[in-house]
């Protein structure tokens, strides 16, 4: 970041997402103002770089499909979408992709993996990447983030559906002003979503206490089938 009259925003409609029985996913925008005006833009959002694994499936006995291995991937998020102005690879350098993790093949190359003798490593991470979008955790999109320019500024936004599959956790969505190939300027805004009530005991109590968990989940299932079958037989007396 080496332009000194360069400046950027970043705000989110919500700060806290919170997971309660209703819950099926949210809305998230992000915005603000960048500094000059011609400036591209690039907005990642994230969870923490940790581990993640993927399992690897094959024939047993000609005719099986099981699990026959386990991929460990380090160094990588959980949840990673990506949106720009314009593509990655026309507005920013193999290097500045790099430094920033921005892009898949920068993911690709930030991650550790722990493949085969003889195996690519692109090729498994491809794998990942299909995974992680037919999950909704990963996504990159070009052209949704909406801009009006004001003089010097330009104000920015972008609103997009927060899956329900994105599970508890904090996560970080940082803003970048891009020119000649470089960010010229960072923003950073936190997301924190949460389970709270109902879902937030029972989330604990599988944690902590996972036989009383798994009792009170028989019951309830036993509920609801001895339920079922008394709504069948008001049903089969009626006719």
């Amino acid at each position: 970041m080496d332009d000194a009259f360069a400046e950027i925003t970043a705000n989110a409609n919500q700060d806290h997402i919170t997971i309660d029985s209703f819950y099926h996913g949210s809305t998230l925008s992000i915005s603000g103002f960048s500094n000059p005006s011609d400036a591209d833009l690039i907005i990642k959002l994230t969870s923490p770089y940790g581990h993640q694994s993927l399992r690897e499936k094959g024939k047993v006995a000609s005719f099986l499909w099981m699990n026959t291995g386990e991929l460990k991937i380090e160094n990588v998020p959980n949840v990673y979408f990506l949106y720009s102005t314009r593509r990655i690879e026309d507005i920013l350098s193999r290097e500045e992709m790099d430094k920033y993790v921005i892009g898949y093949p920068a993911l690709v190359r930030h991650a550790t993996i722990n493949i085969p003798a003889g195996e690519e490593k692109t090729k498994w991470f491809n794998e990942f990447i299909k995974f992680k979008e037919s999950s909704k955790l990963f996504n990159t999109s070009v052209g949704k983030i909406s801009t009006i320019k004001r003089g010097r500024k330009q104000d920015y936004s972008i609103s997009e559906k927060w899956p329900y599959q994105a599970p508890p956790g904090n996560y970080t969505a940082q803003v970048y002003a891009v020119k000649d190939k470089k960010v010229i300027e960072a923003a950073v805004v936190n997301v924190l979503v949460e389970q709270i009530g109902v879902v937030k005991s029972f989330a604990d109590m599988a944690k902590n206490n996972a036989v009383l968990y798994g009792l009170i989940s028989i019951a309830v299932a036993l509920g609801a089938g001895f339920g079922v079958g008394m709504v069948f037989r008001k049903s089969g007396g009626a006719h």
